[in-house]
């Protein structure tokens, strides 16, 4: 946060109210020596004492239960000098401003109106009663009640033109990590697109060539080199694909997560295999890294149901608790040997991949596999909604 802009005006107020202080204690100071002045020592020794707590307050006064004693003392000092001095009664002027300042309403206005009440009865008992008497303290307390009034209101004013410069700076922000989000986004699609049509294509058709080369001649006798090419095409294939998959964009866009996982069911659905897509819990947003983590999990389980686990059923569960959100990809097959499943068939990653975005992403991963049963089980702590709203990027991948 920037510093106040009302920090140079409190500044000048306080050093303008310590001046005030001090020329008015040094007015009585100077009036209760001058010849035929009574009380000359006492006043001088209390208008000491009272300069002294004053100043003090500033060291001492924001220490917790140090405020009442400090006033209350600053108070009875004043309640002395007015006894004592016929000219204290100009120190209401600069309580006013401590008590507006310093107390809650309405005791503030209180003790405005009772230092105000103290300094016409001083002058009335020293001077003699008279207008200009009563009329001094009651409009210098309604001018410092005026000014303490619209220092009030300046800084409700001010403070609420920062509160709206920090939320357009926190816009301004997430904004730029919007926007950087979108073009890392936009760069990594265009870098899937320029892998495919270049190194992708060129391998599928030396894999292709190096084919038609074997069933052309079988007996040639560098057979075995052709099929080794091929097969290393093959490979070479397979692994860029696994990573045009990771560059990709995944599934989402137009759609929830249940929508996405539920296309991933249906299209990995054949005559020999049923899918299924449960929700449950209550449905909701979740931060754009989890749901993208969560729909890539989901596609590589069921790549490897679909090609290695001759399975007859599989379930896709998604559960939204508490403080988690929980992703299962349950099959009836043959299980799986989790050596032989670090790296798929067709290339991609595998457990370790999968396993090593889950951690990424602040999440646990589990396995448990055996013949007729095998489950993959990921979970994701939720995040509130609003770090939620302003962590997603602008395209919902």
């Amino acid at each position: 946060m920037h510093p106040s802009p009302l920090t140079p005006v409190v500044t000048a107020l306080r050093l303008g109210l310590h001046l005030l202080m001090t020329v008015l204690a040094a007015v009585v100071v100077v009036r209760a020596l001058l010849p035929g002045a009574p009380h000359p020592v006492p006043v001088v020794v209390l208008a000491a004492a009272f300069l002294l707590v004053y100043f003090a307050g500033a060291f001492f006064g924001d220490r917790r239960g140090a405020l009442p004693v400090w006033l209350g003392t600053l108070t009875l000092l004043w309640l002395g000098l007015v006894v004592l001095a016929p000219d204290a009664g100009y120190l209401a002027f600069g309580l006013f401003f401590l008590y507006l300042h310093l107390l809650p309403r309405p005791w503030s206005l209180t003790a405005v109106t009772a230092a105000t009440a103290v300094a016409v009865a001083g002058f009335g008992v020293h001077n003699g009663w008279s207008v200009a008497g009563v009329v001094g303290p009651v409009i210098g307390a309604a001018v410092a009640v005026g000014i303490g009034l619209g220092y009030e209101a300046l800084f409700r004013e001010f403070a609420e033109r920062q509160r709206l410069i920090d939320e357009l700076l926190s816009t301004r922000a997430t904004l730029a990590d919007r926007e950087r989000a979108a073009g890392r986004l936009a760069e990594r699609e265009r870098l899937a697109q320029e892998i495919h049509d270049t190194v992708a294509q060129g391998l599928s058709s030396i894999q292709l060539l190096l084919h038609a080369a074997e069933r052309a001649d079988p007996q040639h006798p560098a057979l075995p080199q052709i099929r080794l090419a091929r097969e290393t095409a093959a490979e070479n294939l397979a692994e860029t694909r696994g990573l045009i998959a990771e560059l990709a964009p995944v599934p989402l866009e137009g759609s929830s997560l249940a929508e996405a996982l539920e296309r991933i069911c249906r299209r990995a659905e054949t005559p020999s295999l049923r899918t299924q897509l449960v929700v449950e819990g209550e449905p909701e947003r979740l931060a754009m890294p989890i749901e993208a983590a969560l729909v890539r999990i989901a596609q590589g389980a069921v790549a490897n149901v679909v090609q290695h686990a001759n399975a007859g059923r599989m379930r896709l569960t998604l559960t939204y608790a508490d403080t988690d959100v929980h992703l299962d990809v349950v099959d009836d097959g043959i299980g799986m040997d989790k050596e032989a499943s670090a790296r798929t068939a067709s290339g991609g990653f595998g457990l370790p991949a999968m396993r090593a975005r889950v951690e990424q992403q602040g999440g646990s991963m589990a396995v448990e596999s055996e013949p007729g049963h095998t489950a993959v089980s990921v979970s994701f702590p939720l995040v509130p909604r609003t770090v939620v709203a302003e962590s997603d990027s602008v395209d919902d991948e």
